[in-house]
């Protein structure tokens, strides 16, 4: 089996260039902006074609949430348009995809978990690209896996937990939404988990199930909770003052609410899923093992 995978600089591209190093199942082939813009059709078509791989892993997405609104074009470029790529010439080739999504799909407005046959309506350009990007893959390419996430975070690049590190170091106490509920997402059990799917189709082509599923850490709690919990995790002392969303005046507007049900997945593809608190404290014991 060949694997490609898409975007190895993110969060989550990062995080299986760390773990496929100990799989042997399948030969995997990574590339990077540098190797790879989804959004030029031509190159697409030409990696393609060159690896003709069995499946491709797209971790590429425009992520910069606020950015986004002042970069519509651009977003939609990578988060609609580059997706459309991927999924036309995997198909033309047979190959199928895993492609990751977010659950800015949706508009928060629900008090339960959310199912992947929920109605979206995302609030924010991003929210929108991403969503155009699912609807264009599932045109172009039957044979994909569609998995939305929340709140991922991991050792590498930007995210709310390294974020939190910083200032608590910095400063005496951070302001912190608590209005909006989710769940935390650690890169290390979503790529654990793109890894088992693939594993298993190795031996089974017909484990690969098509179609969106929904995937986080299990348990719920608002921003403000997170931030409490890596501070105590990390032991360090920063007040964290509870404020409204409305307080922050973010011109990208969030989901109040997007925890996720993680029912389907957990089904088709027999996997546990760990606390986000556990996972948590995974991930600051690794970035302190780093640090040594």
């Amino acid at each position: 089996m060949r694997v490609l995978v898409i975007g190895k600089e993110g969060q989550l591209g990062s995080t299986l260039s760390n773990l496929i190093i100990d799989e042997n199942f399948a030969t995997f082939v990574q590339t990077g902006l540098d190797e790879l813009d989804i959004t030029n059709e031509g190159d697409v078509r030409k990696i393609i074609e060159k690896i003709k791989p069995d499946y491709i892993i797209n971790c590429t997405a425009f992520t910069a949430v606020v950015n986004a609104e002042f970069e519509a074009e651009l977003a939609r470029k990578v988060n609609a348009i580059g997706v459309k790529n991927i999924g036309k010439y995997a198909s033309s080739i047979g190959a199928g995809v895993i492609h990751i999504s977010t659950d800015y799909v949706f508009d928060g407005k629900a008090n339960t978990p959310l199912t992947p046959d929920m109605e979206p309506n995302p609030l924010s350009v991003y929210g929108k690209t991403k969503l155009e990007g699912e609807n264009f893959l599932l045109n172009e390419n039957a044979k994909s896996i569609i998995i939305r996430t929340s709140w991922l975070y991991s050792p590498y690049g930007q995210n709310f937990m390294k974020t939190m590190l910083g200032l608590g170091t910095k400063q005496s106490q951070v302001d912190v939404v608590y209005d909006q509920a989710g769940t935390p997402t650690y890169s290390f059990d979503l790529a654990k988990v793109l890894l088992h799917i693939l594993k298993r189709t190795s031996s089974d082509p017909l484990a690969f199930k098509p179609g969106i599923y929904h995937y986080s850490n299990e348990g719920v709690c608002t921003w403000y909770d997170f931030a409490q919990m890596i501070y105590r995790i990390a032991g360090i002392n920063c007040l964290v003052n509870p404020v409204r969303t409305d307080v922050i005046k973010s011109i990208a507007p969030r989901p109040a609410y997007s925890v996720l049900d993680k029912t389907a997945i957990k089904k088709e593809f027999d996997i546990s899923i760990p606390y986000w608190t556990d996972s948590l404290k995974e991930c600051i014991s690794k970035l302190e093992q780093n640090k040594k």
